[in-house]
């Protein structure tokens, strides 16, 4: 009833285009690589077409580079524009809205990539975001309505749960449980919130629900039948230790998901293992260092063009993660190409001086809407001590500082130092890889 009925009607009520969408995917899933991309190319020449005519900031840039979006025919076109980056939405927010369009919702990136950005999505891209999440999670014979269970620290959701919002949760069967405090208080709670709820799935960064699953085994407590189906992860790279411990525990498979709120609902594995790329929606290219594209088995930065974004284009956007595509299919029958693996995105667990454990975002979210901020990176050295590096547009302020330190202590203690140094920029690990959240700290 919920997946065919109420769920519908209240993104009609919405004014979303969600099941007529999610149908037209089940069907072109199928389709081949070759009808995919005359489809991506038909999509993309809308959106360009739209952009060089009503969004200011396309329109200046391709008058300035000679390019007609009507002239496009063929993908490899695309590489004639310059790269989307989040400098250039922060420079360019109001430019980049097209001028057709109404009832923008303002979203923020969770920082996890130590540069938060603010930007606007319209009706379009949520559509088709809700309707590709909801096509993937029928992959794995579950759907919108079974028990389920997220685990989540986005201020977005926790910060939504006003009467209305669990009213629909409760219509819906899902619970949200917060993932940034978890001492073990809360995990006992947690954990019985699920042996009483019997939920058919579990969604969440993979890092709390591995966390879950390890504090189970501790307790000794028996997960594994409750009828957990699947537990779809996202928001963090998959670790495989991760994935082990949380099919173990709770006696599931995982599903890993990989996008955001900015780049979208890019790419999610099916039952036979592969990460699916959201095709109708997204064109997906990875480059080198130089910006030039590489082929399929190659390693480099992945960049999207979300294809429903008209109302706030994101066109060749750095995501600044590392992947590879594949160069062949899934064996499951499905046209859509695969990613064959995603690197570099993390975040860690952090531990308060009183020994709450909790996620890292929870002090990601502090910075991430200073407005002053570019990028930083914090490092807790110990219990006693968080390191916070900050790349500003100004020099670091005695209120900027206590701001930062004041809120920092709410969550880590009142008797943790809090070091915030400014520096000109945030450099990599010896790896080549960023991590914008680290903990010296065991969790275990």
């Amino acid at each position: 009833m919920v997946s065919g009925l109420l769920f519908p009607l209240h993104e009609r009520l919405k004014k979303h285009q969600t099941l007529a969408l999610r149908r037209q995917m089940e069907i072109s899933q199928w389709w081949s690589a070759e009808q995919l991309q005359d489809l991506q190319l038909a999509r993309l020449k809308r959106l360009l077409t739209h952009a060089q005519h009503h969004v200011p900031y396309y329109r200046e840039l391709f008058a300035r580079l000679g390019f007609q979006a009507e002239q496009v025919s063929s993908l490899k076109d695309l590489q004639a524009l310059p790269f989307l980056n989040k400098a250039e939405i922060r420079g360019n927010t109001e430019a980049l809205k097209s001028e057709l369009a109404s009832g923008l919702a303002r979203f923020n990136t969770g920082g996890s990539s130590g540069e938060p950005l603010i930007f606007f999505i319209g009706k379009e891209r949520v559509s088709h975001d809700v309707a590709a999440k909801w096509r993937a999670t029928r992959w794995w014979d579950v759907d919108i309505g079974d028990r389920e269970i997220v685990v989540w620290g986005s201020p977005i959701e926790l910060g939504a749960q006003d009467n209305v919002r669990a009213l629909r949760d409760k219509i819906f069967r899902t619970k949200l449980l917060p993932a940034f405090e978890m001492s073990e208080q809360k995990l006992d709670g947690f954990l019985e919130q699920i042996r009483q709820t019997r939920p058919k799935m579990l969604f969440g960064y993979p890092s709390a629900l591995s966390h879950f699953a390890r504090h189970a085994d501790s307790r000794g407590l028996s997960m594994d039948k409750l009828g957990i189906a699947v537990a779809f992860v996202t928001s963090e790279r998959l670790y495989d230790e991760q994935r082990s411990q949380i099919a173990a525990t709770f006696g599931c498979r995982v599903a890993n998901g990989y996008g955001g709120r900015d780049a979208g609902f890019i790419a999610h594995q099916c039952p036979h293992g592969s990460m699916h790329i959201t095709a109708e929606d997204i064109i997906v290219e990875i480059v080198n260092p130089q910006g030039i594209p590489v082929p399929a088995g190659e390693s480099g930065e992945i960049v999207v063009t979300h294809l429903a974004t008209s109302e706030f284009p994101f066109i060749r956007y750095r995501t600044g993660d590392i992947g590879i595509l594949a160069d062949t299919p899934c064996s499951c029958g499905r046209g859509l190409p695969v990613l064959k693996e995603i690197q570099g995105r993390s975040t860690d667990f952090l531990i308060a001086q009183n020994g709450t454990v909790m996620h890292g975002l929870a002090l990601i979210y502090i910075l991430r809407d200073l407005p002053q901020v570019r990028a930083f990176k914090i490092i807790q050295e110990s219990l006693d001590l968080t390191r916070v590096l900050v790349v500003l547009e100004q020099e670091l302020s005695p209120e900027l500082k206590q701001k930062i330190i004041h809120g920092f202590q709410a969550r880590l203690g009142t008797g943790v130092t809090i070091q915030v140094e400014q520096v000109a920029e945030i450099p990599a690990e010896k790896s080549g890889k960023f991590r914008y959240v680290i903990s010296k700290i065991g969790t275990n």
